[in-house]
């Protein structure tokens, strides 16, 4: 988050001043080593960089595993003492790291922007979000936790931020079973916000993008602006149909099947009369048409005094499923707008000074931890 909403997250609960402590990220000069950690419904994956001035910077450790079904289930997490269990196993695989940033799932998110008067302090946004609350998010004061982040311009009288609430419970939730598995949570933020952090420049006057992190069984929508989420959603369209399909039309093991998505895709050897491009067709079409409601949504959308919003001028296309050969410019022709799978590394790392031992079509799998890690 920017350098005026350094918090995580925060409650206007007084009497949750204990939780809050441990929501504000620790100081930088006091922070120790973190990892960026990543949990989804099926995985948990974690990246860490060198510390230190240093330049370049180099990947230290990064992995992932599987954790069972039923343990998180849209973000949610359901089973505590599981989900502890699984970030244990993730503990002794990073040894002398006990710290991490996490993120917190879109589905559970309420997400959108606000114009607040310019210079006002942290303490006065927050008042404002809160007033605003009642109108814009169906959960009390009491039972949220929220947080904004400053979207950059150069208006000399309103400040536009980007604004992120949760339910209490669901944030607690994840803090509890990092402290069970020995781990110090320095921070939580929304998905999108992490995602953003490694693919966005973030400038002002940075067009606005739609991110679309295809997953194995979701796909999240997000509508950045400057590099900061002002709107987010979740659609049931993921890869794992897709890869199901494939392993039974073709008669492929899963890690062929990475392999056929990855060099045919939507663009087979056979041609069109392929039965792996009838197979994979139908999920591009269902997440190609995802994409064209939002993008659409956004691009008619006006503000509250009637003007149109900024149109989106191009999209990111991250997340496991996204190397599907082809799908960036199917999608490009159904929005007639720029799709990029960006360069998850570009925030953090020059190929000019090193090569990271994650190669690029998994490392859009990693946009999320590596996000969470440049918090450090």
């Amino acid at each position: 988050m920017s350098n005026a909403a350094t918090g995580a997250f925060t409650s206007s609960v007084k009497r949750s001043q204990d939780f809050l402590a441990r929501a504000f990220p620790t100081p930088k000069f006091l922070a120790p080593e973190a990892l960026g950690v990543d949990i989804s419904d099926a995985s948990i994956k974690w990246i860490a960089f060198s510390r230190g001035s240093h330049m370049p910077r180099t990947v230290e450790t990064w992995g992932q595993i599987s954790i069972a079904e039923g343990i998180v289930v849209s973000g949610v997490v359901k089973d505590v003492a599981r989900l502890a269990e699984a970030l244990a196993e993730v503990r002794k695989r990073v040894p002398g790291i006990r710290a991490a940033h996490a993120a917190l799932p879109e589905e559970a998110a309420f997400v959108f922007d606000l114009s607040v008067p310019a210079r006002s302090s942290r303490q006065q946004i927050l008042h404002v979000i809160e007033f605003e609350l009642e109108n814009r998010v169906p959960i009390p004061p009491s039972a949220a936790v929220y947080d904004f982040d400053i979207i950059p311009g150069n208006s000399s009288a309103q400040q536009e931020v980007g604004v992120v609430v949760f339910p209490k419970d669901i944030v607690e939730s994840y803090f509890a079973a990092f402290e069970k598995a020995g781990f110090t949570l320095l921070s939580l933020e929304l998905e999108a916000s992490s995602i953003a952090r490694a693919v966005s420049p973030r400038f002002h006057g940075e067009p606005v993008a739609l991110l679309v992190d295809f997953g194995l069984k979701r796909t999240g929508f997000a509508v950045l602006k400057a590099g900061v989420p002002i709107f987010t959603s979740t659609v049931e369209v993921g890869g794992e149909i897709l890869s199901r399909t494939l392993v039974d039309k073709l008669g492929l093991s899963m890690e062929e099947v990475e392999v056929w998505k990855n060099e045919e895709g939507l663009l087979p050897r056979d041609g069109p009369k392929s039965s792996g491009l009838e197979a994979v067709s139908g999920a591009a079409s269902a997440l190609g048409s995802e994409v064209l409601r939002h993008y659409r949504y956004w691009d008619t959308r006006r503000d509250e005094h009637g003007e149109r919003m900024s149109p989106v001028s191009k999209v990111y296309l991250v997340g496991g499923s996204a190397n599907l050969k082809g799908l960036g410019d199917y999608i490009a022709g159904r929005v007639q707008a720029e799709v990029i799978r960006p360069n998850v590394w570009q925030n953090i790392i020059s190929f000019d000074d090193y090569i990271p031992p994650i190669e690029r079509h998994v490392s859009l799998q990693y946009a999320t931890a590596i996000g969470l890690a440049l918090r450090n």
